[in-house]
């Protein structure tokens, strides 16, 4: 991205350079509008609830900066020869049951031929110009709230091995099939100095593109920080994910864990998310009235997950 030419339109209010959920195009004074497309393979058999996941994983990029779904396309890989047109319309369905949960539509969109199934979407949103949300601006004295529990990634491979309880393995598909649509309505209400939502570079990728582009320190409370049943303890067994080296490689200089916990402990920071929680940063003064609202709107895993300190040293992310 950075030997990529600079975009010079003033109307581009967030594009490719700061590495965020979504771009922003400012249309007039009192309408912006967010643009971003996702997809992902399949974590599940059923194709239904797949359409479901990877339609709230590309729809949370709109919630993320703070706007409104509007409308959806769809984006399919599909491999014709080898699963009939009944699958892909239980994908399609299940897409479709988030956009319209979302107050969204479904415009159209485009399928091609492909060895694996993927899905996703598309999305154009809508928000004020001057009211969205970057995943900079995180402010010293400001707190972290997490919105959803991290683990979903290991999980994911530990069923492969059938390792993971059925409760376990349901309570995980729950929440990620949610969309953010009302932990980000809660938040309209509440200054967000920065968000971003947390999905495959884990919640260390995630938090790092904030604190870079903030030039702040994150620290945070290992204990607070809310995991999925038994993820921790597939850690334990052994369990990693495909992509957790790389994302340990990418903030391994810029973090520090001051909590002793053993190695496999630590893995649960790189774990990549699908259709992760909202990670924001509030002004302290906000953060109990703002959990106490998510809680009462039934975002009940809500948790005040860390602060936001001053930076200095090269050190970004701290692990209490």
């Amino acid at each position: 991205m950075d030997k990529l030419p600079k975009n010079r339109d003033p109307n581009l209010l967030v594009g490719y350079e700061t590495q965020d959920d979504a771009g922003i195009y400012r249309l007039n004074d009192d309408i912006a509008i967010i643009t971003t497309a996702d997809y992902i393979t399949p974590p599940v058999n059923d194709p239904f609830l797949f359409g479901q996941i990877a339609a709230a994983n590309a729809l949370s990029d709109v919630y993320a900066m703070g706007g409104r779904p509007v409308t959806c396309l769809n984006l399919a890989g599909f491999p014709s020869k080898k699963l009939d047109q009944d699958t892909l319309n239980q994908i399609i369905a299940g897409g479709l049951s988030k956009i319209t949960e979302a107050g969204a539509v479904l415009a159209g969109g485009h399928t091609i031929d492909d060895d694996e199934p993927k899905y996703g979407l598309a999305v154009t949103g809508i928000v004020h110009p001057d009211k969205y949300w970057t995943n900079t601006g995180a402010r010293p004295g400001d707190i972290l709230i997490l919105t959803k529990p991290i683990g979903s990634g290991v999980l994911f491979n530990a069923n492969l091995k059938n390792w993971v309880s059925s409760q376990a393995l349901n309570q995980c598909l729950a929440v990620i099939k949610s969309l953010n649509k009302t932990a980000a309505e809660i938040m309209q209400e509440f200054e967000i100095h920065a968000a971003t939502d947390i999905t495959g570079f884990g919640l260390s990728g995630h938090a790092f593109e904030m604190a870079n582009g903030s030039g702040v320190r994150l620290e945070f409370t290992l204990d607070d920080i809310p995991v999925m049943q038994e993820a921790l303890e597939m850690y334990a067994k052994g369990v990693s994910t495909g992509v957790n080296r790389d994302n340990r490689q990418l903030v391994e200089n810029h973090l520090r864990f001051e909590k002793n916990v053993p190695e496999w402990h630590r893995e649960i920071v790189y774990d990549p998310q699908t259709s992760g929680g909202l990670m924001v940063a509030v002004p302290q003064s906000q953060g109990s009235e703002l959990i106490t609202a998510l809680k009462a709107a039934g975002v009940e895993q809500s948790s005040i997950i860390g602060s936001v300190q001053k930076m200095h040293g090269t050190i970004s992310l701290v692990f209490n």
